[in-house]
Order: C-alpha cells, then structure tokens, then sequence
C-alpha cells in the first residue's frame, strides 16, 4: 500500500528532475560506491526520508542499499518503488559500472517503473522515467511510444521540451529494427467461403460439393520483420529490410507464406518528419505452390502535428505476375492516409482511409475498393488493457459476373470488428499474451461470394 505521507514526501524530493534540462536527465551521476547505510534505519518512513536525501546528493547506490530491503515481501510500497527505479536509472549511467551492471539497473529501475503502472496506468511522471529508462537502454521503440504518451498527460512545458528532444534523438540514431511474433488462431472459416449449397444458374439450381463449403480449424501464425538503416549524412538514411509470414493448417490447402524485401532511401524533414521511397519485390505461396511474384515501389511518409496527433500515409504500386492464374496479371496500386491521436496517458486512438485497384488481364477481375478502419485502446487498473477496432470495406468489380449476377457488375460490402484484450501484469521478458475475437461478414450481390467467419487468436505483445 502507498502511505500518504511518504507519497508527498517522494513527489517533492523527484519535482527537481521532472523540470530538469535534457542534459540532466543523462548525466553521470554521484558515487557509485557502495557505502554502509547509516543504523537506525529500521522505520521505513525514516529510511524512505534518508533515502531521498541520498538521491539528492547523488548517491545512488547508498540509496538502492536502504531501499531494496524495503521493497520485499507482497506488499510494497509505491513510494519505495518508485524511488528505486530512479536510483536504479542514475546509478546505471555512472562511468564506473559496467556494461553488465547497466543492463541489470535499467531492468530494475523498467520493472520498478512497471509494477507502478500496472495499477495506476494514469501516473505520468512514473511514465517519464520508464521512457528515460528505455531510451538509455536502447529500447527506441517502446521508448517513443512512452514518450508519446507522457505528452498527452500535459506536462509542464520544460519537460514538453526534454521529450521532444528525446524524440528527435530517437528518430536521428534508429539503426536496426526487429519485430516478430505467433499466435494460435482458431477460425469458423478458414478459407472465407460461402455457405450457400444451391447456385442458381439460368433459374436453374445446382448443388455445391460439400467440400467447397466452409472449413473450420486451428491455425498457427507467424511473422518475422526486419531492417537496417544506413546513414548516409545527418538527414539522410538507407533503408534495407525483409518481411515475413507464414500461416498454417492441418493439411496444406489453406496454408500461406508472404515474403518480401525492400530497400530505399528515407529523409527526416526536421524532427517532427520523415519520408522515403522504397523499391518492394514480394512473392507469396498458397497451399505450398507458388501464387504470385510482384515488383514496384511504395512511398511512406509520417508527420508529427501535435503532441498527441501523428499521421502517416503510404502508396504503393506493383506488377504482378501469377504463376499458373495468369488472367489475374496486372497492376496493383494502393494509397493509405492514416492517423493516432493520444487522447491522455491511457488511451490511444487511430484511424485510416484506403483506396486501392487492380487491372487484372480479365476484365471481371478488375475492381476498386475504399476502406475505413477506427481502433482505441485503453490502459486500465489492474494492468488490463482492452482495444477495438471496426473496419468497413466496400469493392466494386467490373465487367459481366453471369452466373454469380443477374449479369451487373459485383459488389461486395465487407465489415469486421476486432476486440482484444491482455494484462500487463502477466508478463515474461515484456510479452504478455493476447486474446483476440474477429468477426467477419461480407455481403455481396454475387452467388458464393458472402461469407461468415468468426476467429480467435493467442498472441505475444511487447507490453513495456
């Protein structure tokens, strides 16, 4: 439990380096020896006090040494948490501990950090110091989107200040970037099928085989992303990276792998954007044979209009060229304009429009569809944190669609929505586990083209 008066006490002894300048927050701080604590320290109260007064002065490791006893058992204090995540943090950037000793000190003062948030998500100021510990273990990633968030909690504006430099320099020093993930993904209708048994052709009806009716199953997916950038001045980069997933059946009629590979340079226009133009070769397999090859290029940018509104948008066009279904050759063209607004420290919310079009070599196959995608989610006590999304797509073909039509061109009129939902308390290397629900309907005024399919999925998410 937290005691009111050693929360007060903390606030006031941490105010000084919550409106400190940048420079302060990664200077080499006080003595990293470890001295005797001082006896009488056996009132909690009394050793927090001592404790903060070490901070103070910068001696850090005096003041792990009082605080982690004081940390053990069930039930910690918050106060002493939090002190010892910012010990931990300055202690770590003195010039004589070691690169060992540094990675150690940031996980405890990130796992210090951490335990506050699981309960109190809306503590801006322990999310500022989990950005800073982030930042200074190289963790960019999870850093920015601290950062981001400690921005939408208002701030005083010498700290708006300090996080934006941060962000700067996060953006300046981005190198390379991994990310991968599986996920157990159980689906009502793994091909996405119509469940109709009757096609009406000429008025007359005929009988679907059963096995072109829908499948259901347990699937297994994974993907693997990864890129390198190459400075080649102080605004410039070259960027180099690969894409890959794959998905996976019993038996092999659904599976599928998507590959490609992209490479290209990327301009940060000042510190609050960026574009690049990137060459794109893609290929993709279906049931183990090979589907399709694509090659083009796709333009991606990103602008930081307000503390808590970034937006971004790509475009992209390939030629592709099918294996054996060679009357869906062509090119492909898609544009994307999308949006996050950090509404405060604990809720989060995007958007994004689409258009895209394909000229297949067969008319009946060529179409444009728009879509519309909203998403928020939301950090709350007890570590949980719940989103949702909706997504409306709407695809016009052309050409004649006799016998799925009455002879007009098909439309399809596709909704989905998304609810997900994990603790942030139940965590193993910073993954925590995911549930998802999907569910899917299109309608569309071609026979055997609408479909049902409701899916589940158990996926790892990087929670800190």
């Amino acid at each position: 439990m937290v005691m009111n008066s050693v929360r007060c006490v903390m606030f006031a002894a941490v105010a000084i380096v919550l409106t400190a300048p940048l420079g302060a927050f990664g200077e080499e701080g006080g003595d990293a020896s470890v001295a005797v604590p001082s006896q009488g320290t056996s009132d909690p109260v009394a050793a927090v006090e001592e404790a903060q007064a070490l901070l103070q002065e910068g001696r850090f490791a005096e003041a792990l040494d009082l605080l982690r006893p004081l940390a053990q058992g069930q039930e910690m204090d918050a106060g002493v948490v939090f002190l010892i995540g910012l010990a931990a943090t300055e202690l770590s950037q003195h010039p004589g501990v070691g690169e060992a000793g540094r990675e150690a000190l940031l996980e405890e003062a990130i796992a210090a950090f951490r335990f506050m948030l699981i309960n109190h998500p809306e503590l801006v100021r322990v999310r500022l110091e989990l950005a800073r510990a982030f930042f200074l273990k190289g963790e960019d990633d999870l850093s920015r989107e601290q950062f981001e968030r400690v921005l939408a909690g208002n701030p005083p504006a010498p700290v708006v200040a300090n996080v934006r430099r941060f962000l700067a320099q996060i953006q300046a020093r981005r190198r390379w970037t991994l990310r991968g993930g599986f996920s157990l993904a159980p689906d009502t209708n793994i091909g996405a099928t119509s469940e109709e048994r009757i096609i009406y052709i000429a008025g007359l009806p005929f009988e679907r085989d059963a096995q072109e009716l829908s499948t259901s199953g347990i699937g297994l997916s994974a993907w693997l992303s990864g890129e390198y950038q190459y400075p080649l001045g102080e605004r410039r980069r070259l960027r180099t990276g690969a894409d890959i997933s794959r998905r996976d059946y019993a038996g092999s009629r659904f599976d599928q792998t998507f590959v490609s590979v992209h490479g290209g340079p990327r301009w940060l226009v000042g510190a609050n954007a960026e574009a690049s133009v990137l060459a794109s070769v893609q290929r993709r397999w279906m049931a183990g044979d090979q589907l399709y090859d694509a090659l083009g290029a796709r333009l991606e940018g990103a602008r930081r209009v307000s503390r808590r509104v970034t937006t971004n948008a790509r475009a992209s066009f390939h030629e592709r060229s099918y294996r054996t279904q060679t009357f869906l050759d062509g090119p492909v063209a898609d544009v994307m304009l999308g949006g996050i607004w950090i509404v405060s420290a604990t809720v989060r919310a995007d958007a994004a429009l689409g258009w895209g079009k394909e000229r297949t070599e067969l008319e009946r196959w060529r179409h444009e569809r728009k879509w519309l995608r909203l998403g928020l989610s939301m950090a709350l006590p007890r570590g949980f944190t719940v989103g949702g999304s909706a997504e409306m797509r709407w695809t016009d073909y052309e050409g004649n669609w006799f016998p799925h039509t009455a002879g007009e061109p098909r439309e399809d009129r596709t909704r989905s929505l998304r609810l997900s939902v994990f603790n942030r308390a139940f965590a193993w290397r910073g993954f925590s586990p995911r549930l998802s629900l999907v569910h899917e309907v299109r309608d569309t005024n071609a026979q055997l083209y609408d479909y049902r399919r409701t899916g589940g999925e158990l996926s790892f998410v990087r929670v800190f």
